[in-house]
């Protein structure tokens, strides 16, 4: 089995395909795909036909009734499903390749949408059509290690495989470079070579875990709902303060300094 050349494998890797090069491979970076790849193989998990996913999108359809009174419905199942000529950039996925995202849980999926309060949200529940051999990258590390030289080898496998499940668990925002997607999009892609179905990370909106299936017939929508969001729960942790102007010495000699001048 392949191992990781550091701690620092993934990190480097990341930065490597995001400003140096990408298409064409460095030693370095083959060496770490192989790595990934190597010890992917006791990472893989079996998902039997029949076994269910959900996925959710804001919003719903409209169905008129007698009268002329319409109400809302859940999006039709074409809708429910990444469109084939279409695709995004996503975590794995590159524009253009339409990768279908799921939860394992309903309301990990609506949460992975972040609806506002009183917002109608669309769930479909998929239903697995044909067995597929996923990679779990999901770690249970509460954090990254940090280490001040490099350790054994099974600690260079928990380190990366920690980085990579947050990697591919970080929200995407509209603020995101896309050059950030690359890292996970070349590792999915990878993956998916290698024969594997998709691949399995954590959520970071709710428990346990997302799985995206780079095929999108893999699964199929057997039942639609359309929910509306009644609470919100949010959650806050303080980072370091930000110190008041008369506490900080270069603002405050600044200003006398002005004021002096004046005078």
């Amino acid at each position: 089995m392949s191992e990781f050349a550091s701690w620092l494998s993934y990190q480097q890797f990341a930065a490597s395909v995001t400003r140096e090069r990408r298409f064409f491979r460095s030693p370095d970076q083959t060496a770490f795909i192989d790595a990934v790849l190597s010890n992917a193989s006791t990472r893989h998990h079996h998902i039997k036909v029949g076994e269910q996913l959900w996925r959710a999108r804001k919003g719903h359809a409209w169905h008129q009734e007698e009268l002329g009174v319409e109400i809302p419905i859940p999006w039709p199942v074409d809708e429910m499903k990444p469109k084939r000529d279409g695709a995004i950039e996503g975590r794995a996925n590159p524009k253009g390749i339409p990768y279908l995202y799921t939860a394992c849980h309903r309301e990990t999926a609506i949460a992975e949408v972040r609806p506002g309060m009183g917002a109608y949200v669309s769930i479909a529940k998929f239903t697995v059509v044909k067995p597929l051999t996923i990679v779990n990258c999901t770690s249970t590390a509460a954090f990254s290690p940090l280490y001040w030289k490099e350790p054994g080898p099974s600690e260079k496998e928990a380190a990366n495989w920690k980085v990579i499940d947050d990697a591919f668990s970080r929200l995407v925002t509209p603020e995101d470079h896309l050059a950030d997607y690359v890292p996970t999009q070349i590792l999915a892609e990878a993956f998916r070579h290698a024969g594997l179905h998709g691949v399995a990370y954590r959520s970071s909106l709710g428990p346990p875990h997302n799985i995206v299936l780079f095929d999108l017939d893999a699964a199929v929508v057997s039942q639609r709902i359309l929910c509306r969001v009644q609470s919100l729960n949010l959650v806050t942790e303080d980072q370091q303060p930000v110190p008041r102007p008369e506490n900080i010495p270069t603002q405050q000699g600044g200003a006398r300094k002005e004021e002096n001048e004046h005078k």
